[in-house]
């Protein structure tokens, strides 16, 4: 049973910084493309950042780029969301989802290409 499970969030001033984890289990992390996305309050889900099965290749939504890192540990089964320099427009819900991609080279943002989400976890910038 594919399981994703987000923790990491909390309440941070703006400037702040957060580290989000998503931990797998059901299926082999290698071979699946990683999502994080998040939703605030009355907005639609966006995609904020992916990485491919071996990491080699990652996207950001323009408003977190320079400001937000992904990166993956398939050995711990563990995705993370290293967030800084974080602003009150920032909060949100965020979730991790992902899909079986093989080894294909591709990351999409589209929340439409996720088949498995996790719960997600709350992040609040706020002074």
């Amino acid at each position: 049973q594919v399981q994703l499970v987000e923790s990491g969030g909390g309440l941070v001033q703006p400037g702040g910084s957060l580290r989000l984890s998503c931990a797998t289990s059901g299926f082999t992390l290698d071979y699946y493309t990683i999502g994080w996305f998040r939703q605030a309050p009355g907005k639609e889900r966006e995609g904020v950042s992916c990485i491919t099965t071996r990491g080699g290749t990652t996207l950001y939504a323009d408003s977190v780029k320079g400001r937000f890192t992904i990166s993956r540990d398939n050995a711990k089964n563990t995705v993370y969301l290293q967030m800084n320099s974080l602003k009150p427009e920032d909060t949100a819900v965020y979730y991790c989802a992902t899909y079986f991609s093989g080894l294909l080279p591709i990351c999409p943002m589209a929340l439409q290409s996720y088949h498995y989400w996790g719960q997600g976890t709350q992040v609040t910038v706020s002074s």
